[in-house]
């Protein structure tokens, strides 16, 4: 059977524009360029940006892609080469188009404070030329430009400063998880190490939703992603969010994040934290993933105080309301487990699934489960619609392990 053309989207009227909906995972990394040097070295050899845009286009149905190391040198020649090919070409309103799909300039950079921590934020630029002159401004402050997520030597709010000079955009990343987090391993509010003016969004992180976030009463004011912080070709989409836009550019990128001109995230989709990798306290003395609630600072299995904190524990302790608030505004976060990690579903039946209906977005939103029976078998159908909705049975995730998904482990990378 030939390959469906892509499901178009729904068409909203807004004023003079036609808005759309469109999908959207802004956190990948660049593993390696095209000749070979290491950009993010735990990332994979073939997640180079050429690669991520044929994935994210070809495969996966995302239009509006982040890749996060463009700040690099050696990825922005991989940049140049793609651009002076024709293989891809500028977006008016900011970013760069392969075939369907459109790429934002990122990055992701390291603070630290002392007596504080360390923690990740990302930056967005329009256009090349930007991003090439972001590059200068930062070699002058980093150590290695080249390598990703680096430590910048130059205070939170200096840095915001720049970028939104430049006329980039700023969102802290995986703000609540131990590793490189904003509140995760940094500070319990977000103004003691940034200036909240100064904020164009947050990333929620693989252990985290919206709902858990709704506990800290800093954050309300400002709309949620959730990203797969992807560091290989498989994992792109694991959590990605829908979009309201006129275009997939930075421009309306932008205004989404405002909530202007009816441009805004309609929706997160992502997993349920229970599988993310930090969602409960570890214990390294007993090797155990603490999924109850307990106090006292040693471990209740072994009395250990060597423990790395859970996602909704560190939430629990920095949280200033009982309840969780959603302001208005914000849309709903649905749980998903990505097609990849369903037990039974290997690479031939994901290539006839793919056949049939062209991406995997179109297999998550589009097919029906009848439709899906006919090609991989009814007990199959039968857990890829209770994977997109969210229904799989979970055991928690927690100190760098994910959780697991009816008894099958959940891919590191």
């Amino acid at each position: 059977m030939s390959r469906p053309e892509r499901v178009s989207h729904q068409e909203l009227a807004y004023e003079s524009d036609i808005l759309s909906e469109y999908f959207a995972d802004l956190h990948i990394h660049i593993g390696r360029t095209n000749d070979g040097h290491a950009v993010k070295i735990s990332g994979s050899s073939n997640l180079t940006f050429a690669n991520i845009a044929k994935e994210a286009s070809e495969r996966k149905g995302i239009e509006l892609v982040g890749i996060i190391d463009c700040h690099s040198p050696v990825v922005q020649k991989d940049i140049i080469d793609c651009l002076e090919s024709g293989e891809m070409n500028e977006v008016k309103g900011g970013g760069i188009a392969y075939r369907g799909t459109t790429i934002l300039l990122g990055s992701e950079i390291e603070i630290y404070e002392q007596g504080k921590g360390a923690a990740h934020l990302l930056v967005y630029f329009a256009d090349l030329p930007t991003m090439q002159a972001f590059t200068a401004w930062m070699s002058g402050h980093m150590k290695n430009v080249n390598l990703s997520s680096q430590r910048i030597y130059v205070s939170g709010r200096e840095l915001q400063a720049k970028v939104y000079d430049m006329g980039g955009i700023m969102i802290p990343a995986h703000v609540f998880t131990p590793h490189k987090g904003l509140y995760g391993s940094m500070t319990p509010r977000m103004e003691q190490v940034l200036d909240p003016g100064l904020v164009s969004g947050i990333e929620l992180g693989l252990s985290s939703d919206s709902e858990m976030a709704g506990l800290i009463s800093e954050l309300d004011p400002y709309t949620f992603v959730t990203n797969s912080d992807a560091h290989s070709l498989g994992k792109i989409a694991r959590e990605y969010n829908r979009i309201r836009l006129a275009e997939p550019n930075f421009a309306e990128f932008r205004k989404a994040l405002e909530r202007a001109d009816g441009r805004c995230v309609t929706g997160n989709y992502g997993l349920n934290p229970r599988l993310g990798k930090y969602h409960r306290t570890y214990c390294h003395g007993c090797s155990r993933v603490l999924d109850i609630e307990h106090g006292g600072a040693g471990c209740p299995f072994c009395g250990s105080t060597k423990r790395v904190q859970g996602v909704l524990d560190r939430i629990l302790d920095i949280a200033d309301r009982k309840e969780p608030y959603m302001p208005a505004f914000r849309p709903a976060y649905h749980y998903q487990v990505p097609l990849e990690f369903i037990p039974g579903l290997g690479k031939a039946k994901m290539k006839q699934l793919l056949e049939r209906f062209g991406t995997e977005m179109s297999i998550l939103h589009h097919a029906a489960e009848a439709e899906i029976a006919e090609v991989v078998g009814t007990d199959l159908a039968r857990m890829i619609v209770m994977a997109r909705n969210g229904t799989l049975k979970l055991t928690s995730g927690g100190g760098g392990t994910y959780g697991k998904v009816e008894g099958a482990s959940v891919s590191k990378t």
